[in-house]
């Protein structure tokens, strides 16, 4: 199992860490929402708990909870720039759909 980052989506998070300050990761999960029925949670961590697994990836650590990585083994987190607009893309093989705008999910 596992979930990696692109060079420029670890290159950015690290950027953002750093001007932060503080902070372990990345953590990447799930959470039941959006017209699909499932929308990605990515947020800073500060500290891990006891059932995160860790994952490092081109020098950051990407941590995901056990109950989130049944419906991301496998993604791959990159960060894109198309034109003026710029952010996060998940690229998860778990995914049958996805909505309109990308925000949620169902598997």
């Amino acid at each position: 199992m596992s979930v990696t980052l692109t060079e420029a989506a670890a290159r950015h998070i690290a950027n953002f860490i750093a001007k932060r300050g503080k902070g372990v990761g990345i953590r990447l999960g799930v959470k039941t929402s959006g017209c699909s029925g499932m929308a990605y949670k990515l947020e800073f961590v500060d500290e891990k708990f006891e059932d995160d697994i860790i994952f490092d990836s081109h020098g950051v650590k990407v941590v995901v909870d056990q109950k989130s990585l049944v419906y991301l083994d496998g993604t791959e987190l990159d960060f894109v720039r198309e034109g003026l607009n710029e952010g996060f893309r998940f690229n998860n093989p778990n995914a049958k759909n996805q909505c309109g705008c990308g925000e949620s999910f169902n598997v």
